[in-house]
């Protein structure tokens, strides 16, 4: 099975430059946890929920002016469209994260692979309960 069978296509993204407030705002209009960021049309990195929390509220940054780049995580972690599921699944799991940015053969982001993707499809349930495992195990 290859990444671009159970990947979500047509990400919302959020700008670098844009605010806390901004990226929460669109994850909770979207219903989704994480969102990739943009700089001048290039993806850059991915901020979560958990880093809204973690490294802006928790830290008492003003989610109205702190800007995503001061709380997103910096060189995301890629696969491409064509690589074989298991490629995603290693890239989450040897880094411990539920999310891997998806590329096509230019070098574009294409989507984004998520845990919840791969659980969606009764092929790759298993592959997705065993990811889950071990990067909850890891913390």
């Amino acid at each position: 099975m290859k990444v671009r069978e159970v990947m979500t296509e047509q990400v919302e993204c959020v700008l670098r430059d844009g605010t806390l407030q901004d990226a929460a705002l669109k994850m909770k209009a979207l219903g989704v946890g994480a969102l990739p960021v943009v700089h001048k049309g290039e993806a850059v990195g991915v901020v979560t929920d958990r880093d809204l929390v973690l490294r802006g509220v928790a830290e008492g940054k003003d989610p109205a002016t702190t800007k995503v780049r001061d709380v997103m995580a910096d060189a995301p972690l890629w696969c491409e469209a064509d690589d074989p599921l298991a490629s995603a699944a290693r890239v989450m799991t040897e880094h411990g994260v539920r999310r891997v940015l998806v590329r096509n053969g230019n070098e574009k982001l294409a989507g984004i692979v998520s845990l919840g993707d791969m659980a969606g499809h009764e092929k790759a349930r298993p592959m997705a309960n065993r990811v889950l495992a071990d990067v909850c195990a890891d913390g």
